[in-house]
């Protein structure tokens, strides 16, 4: 590697480490906790690559991307950033940054993308840059955009990217995950932001309502839940709207179409819930949500998020003690970021002091697993269908066996169908909803090396391999920097 890097960052231990990481690899460095003098450096000519935080003492990293562009056009920047949420990422993307990376990030993957930007700094004919867009203050959603898992980072960046294509999307997870939240921002952070957004749901898919929605979100965005839920009739409405839009004479202001669906649509269109022909107009795009449980990393800053929320909205400021937090972390959350939201605005109501003790969230989980527990039984008494996953309910206590709670969910799966059976093929549904967060798991225990992986869960390398592919689970390696 080789080349003079800048960088910008407030924390000495980063700066130190980039800059002893960057040394060993041959680059020379100038590191600076200051955006001024990372200005200055630029406008003297300095600089092969611009690393740079983007809270800072004397400004905003990314809003400084313009100025670095029109002085420097071949100068790439990358950005990193404690603020893991999706504003910053979409900003990140429309500055044009070559990289934006959360923090903690992984050194390796730094100094690859590092090394990608030197090699191939970008150029550009023309030396003045396009203004930047005026920064975007996030919504206040009904759940947080933030996460700093491999997993949430790869859907921002997939959003970023996508987000003012115009091309159909599918955001696919399990319900409470923040799927409408996400559909939402395709429209309020996108250059569609000032025209209308119109939402359909089963409950209203006739066919005056769905002229009205593509009426009232003409040159906007309309958002489908669950169009695998939409019966027969209203499928065919949809597709009947969607071909209008492509064909008529204003089809250069139709809406854009963002779907939210279950964690495996094509098991919808499989299973004829939802029709092969509407599906492959829907799914331009398909972004997967992760469970809360498969980024249990983010699960505490969430918390925290959500306590500061109910607390700028009225209710008593609180915080978690070291015990609460570690129990809380451990909490399954088959209800996702959903489950967290409704505890943590239960426990800002009622903990008795600023800090929510252990006892205080034990009672909370307590309470948590019996509202799943008693929860009534659907009025299909069929169940879900082939394909859907198995209804999840609370964990039995941490001294339990694993096949108790296996057995308890099984149970429970059982009981909702009244007097009638499960539909067929139980034992593959059973088998899919346990493999793929024993991987998840499993990977991350290993730092997402495979081998080390294959050779915990006693399987072959190879087989992993498959396995990874066929659940599309993604893989990525990582060392902490701090």
């Amino acid at each position: 590697m080789d080349g003079t890097v800048l960088i910008a960052d407030d924390d000495r231990t980063i700066r130190t480490v980039l800059t002893q990481a960057l040394t060993r690899a041959g680059c020379r460095v100038h590191a600076t906790g200051s955006l001024a003098q990372l200005s200055k450096w630029v406008e003297e000519g300095r600089g092969d690559l611009v690393i740079t935080d983007v809270m800072m003492p004397d400004g905003n990293g990314i809003d400084r991307i313009p100025a670095i562009r029109e002085a420097r056009p071949d100068l790439p920047v990358i950005v990193i950033s404690a603020q893991n949420t999706i504003v910053t990422a979409i900003r990140a993307t429309e500055a044009e940054a070559f990289e934006y990376l959360p923090k903690p990030f992984d050194l390796p993957d730094l100094m690859s993308k590092a090394n990608l930007a030197l090699s191939r700094r970008p150029r550009r004919s023309d030396t003045v840059s396009e203004p930047l867009p005026a920064p975007r203050e996030a919504a206040d959603p009904a759940m947080p955009l933030i996460g700093h898992a491999p997993s949430m980072q790869a859907l921002f960046r997939m959003v970023a990217r996508v987000l003012n294509a115009d091309l159909p999307v599918i955001i696919a997870g399990e319900a409470g995950v923040g799927k409408t939240t996400i559909a939402r921002s395709f429209h309020e952070l996108s250059d569609r932001r000032d025209r209308g957004l119109a939402v359909l749901t089963s409950s209203d898919a006739g066919e005056d309502a769905i002229a009205r929605a593509a009426d009232k979100a003409m040159g906007g965005t309309i958002v489908i839940e669950n169009p695998a839920g939409f019966d027969s009739a209203a499928q065919a409405r949809l597709i009947g709207l969607i071909e209008a839009m492509e064909s008529g004479p204003d089809r250069a202001q139709a809406p854009r179409i963002v779907s939210t669906t279950g964690p495996d649509p094509q098991a919808d269109v499989a299973g004829g819930r939802l029709r092969s022909d509407l599906y492959y107009r829907l799914a331009g795009v398909t972004v997967s949500v992760p469970p809360l449980r498969a980024r249990v990393d983010d699960i505490l800053p969430l918390a925290a998020h959500l306590l500061a929320r109910a607390a700028a909205q009225g209710l008593p400021e609180r915080m978690l003690s070291d015990e609460a937090a570690a129990m809380l972390r451990a909490h399954p959350f088959p209800g996702n970021v959903r489950e967290l939201e409704n505890m943590m605005r239960r426990l800002a109501l009622t903990a008795s002091g600023t800090a929510i003790s252990v006892a205080e969230m034990r009672e909370a989980l307590t309470q948590q697993s019996g509202l799943r527990v008693q929860m009534p039984a659907p009025a299909n008494l069929s169940g879900p269908a082939p394909g859907e996953p198995v209804a999840m309910i609370a964990m039995p206590s941490a001294h339990s066996r694993l096949s108790d709670s296996v057995e308890a969910h099984l149970q429970r799966y059982f009981d909702l169908h009244g007097d009638a059976l499960p539909p067929p093929g139980l034992y593959d549904r059973i088998l899919r909803e346990v493999e793929r967060p024993l991987l998840q798991v499993a990977l991350d225990a290993t730092g997402g090396n495979q081998l080390r992986c294959a050779d915990l869960l006693g399987i072959n390398r190879n087989t992993l391999r498959k396995k990874l592919t066929e659940l599309n689970i993604e893989v990525t390696r990582r060392r902490k920097l701090m």
